[in-house]
């Protein structure tokens, strides 16, 4: 049995493509999943399951979702220990305290035409960022919500993204872990 963890773009926000966590992780439940736990009403999902890869495993639950609810998010799914080398990684340590302005995008796949100058140009001072893999890091002191780096970065990247603050990101690995 893998541990896994799910990542799900563009739920629950501003009242757009609603999908309660209850019927997130029933649906992972019928696709095999044991030990399903969800975390926060944004789409984060870790559980366990046999004999099953991370890309098959996105499909088969973008497809759930399309079925049962009519739209079909970015799902992302990667091993406890792909989040943990994510976290290792973390090229900002210091920025982990507070961990609401560090951010880790985890990406579809990793980018081979990332528009890196176009980035640069649209990073405030104080912000900074880095790509490893398929992680985009993104230390964002004044906040994401603001931020032009962050608000154009998937595009820029060419590559699917979603977000998750460095707290988030550790929780997950934290509950991954816990149903070992």
């Amino acid at each position: 049995m893998k541990n896994f963890v799910a990542l799900l773009r563009g739920i629950n926000v501003g009242g757009n493509h609603p999908l309660p966590m209850k019927d997130f992780a029933r649906l992972l439940q019928a696709l095999g999943a044991q030990g399903v736990q969800t975390y926060i009403q944004s789409g984060n999902a870790v559980f366990r399951m046999a004999g099953a890869q991370s890309d098959e495993l996105a499909a088969q639950i973008a497809s759930a979702i399309l079925q049962e609810f009519s739209f079909e998010p970015l799902v992302l799914v990667m091993t406890l220990e792909q989040l943990e080398q994510a976290l290792a990684h973390n090229p900002y340590p210091e920025a982990q305290v507070p961990g609401n302005t560090l951010h880790l995008g985890f990406l579809a796949d990793e980018p081979a035409h990332a528009e890196l100058a176009k980035m640069e140009a649209l990073r405030v001072e104080s912000e900074r960022f880095q790509i490893t893999g398929q992680v985009f890091y993104l230390h964002a002191p004044e906040g994401i919500g603001r931020s032009k780096l962050a608000a154009r970065a998937e595009k820029l990247l060419g590559v699917g993204m979603t977000l998750r603050n460095w707290q988030t990101a550790c929780r997950l690995a934290e509950l991954a872990r816990q149903s070992a």
